[in-house]
């Protein structure tokens, strides 16, 4: 479970999120919709503390992953990262062979039992959808992939260090529809081992992949409901007129 409380967020003077209070349900896929610029994805980064990397932003409120507050000062922020894994929004793969891309997590944290790490990468690209496509090629370069096939290899490098969390910004935008489809019927798949929260300006995207949709707008959670009565019955008229296409 994802708990945040009163949560607000400044980058500098700017206070990018207001008083936002979300619960994210366990094995669940919660999408945040809403306008460019409106924090959506700021509420995102708060999960893994990727906006720490950011100068000159603070936060107030709360936020709990299964319980703890990933804010307090004794958390390891790379064991955080390990449990609440993180897509972004253009494939990044490293410059090395897809085997040792989705090895690479483990590399990090000292595992050197070969075939532990041989049967993870299988497991992670088996859980990635990849793994029939890439098993004659795993020592090649992961630039070899196709741009959807650089993106779930990059799921797969996320799934290979066992996270309970996976967290995508757009993940699909620079995707091709086909390409697109995969990830969504990935998305769809993985749900009832991870909790997945993603963020997507595709409401389509959004109605047909997640149970949950959070409406934000102006750093504001306007809305958070079930998918289905976020999209065909909001008690917002702010959602009413996103959802419609009356602005953003």
């Amino acid at each position: 479970m994802i708990e945040t409380k009163d949560i607000n967020f400044y980058y500098g003077d700017f206070h990018a999120l207001r008083n936002i209070s979300m619960k994210i349900e366990p094995n669940t896929v919660t999408a945040f919709i809403g306008p460019s610029g409106c924090g959506k994805s700021t509420f995102l980064r708060l999960f893994n503390r990727m906006n720490d990397l950011i100068d000159n932003t603070r936060m107030t409120g709360t936020c709990r992953v299964d319980g703890a507050d990933i804010y307090r000062k004794s958390v390891q922020v790379d064991e955080l990262r390990k449990k609440v894994g993180m897509v972004f929004q253009k494939p990044n793969p490293f410059p090395k062979s897809i085997f040792e891309n989705v090895a690479y997590g483990l590399r990090v944290n000292h595992i050197g039992n070969r075939a532990y790490v041989t049967g993870r990468v299988e497991e992670s690209l088996r859980a990635a959808a990849l793994w029939d496509e890439v098993k004659d090629k795993l020592k090649k370069s992961a630039f070899e992939l196709s741009g959807g096939q650089q993106q779930r290899l990059c799921i797969a490098r996320a799934l290979a260090v066992s996270p309970s969390v996976l967290l995508m910004d757009e993940p699909a935008s620079a995707l091709d529809p086909i390409s697109t489809s995969k990830i969504e019927d990935l998305i769809y798949a993985l749900k009832k081992d991870y909790t997945i929260v993603i963020v997507t300006h595709n409401m389509q995207q959004a109605a047909r992949v997640s149970g949950k949709t959070g409406f934000f707008m102006h750093g504001e959670l306007i809305e958070y409901d079930d998918t289905k009565k976020i999209f065909l019955n909001p008690e917002k008229e702010q959602t009413q007129n996103y959802i419609t296409g009356r602005f953003g």
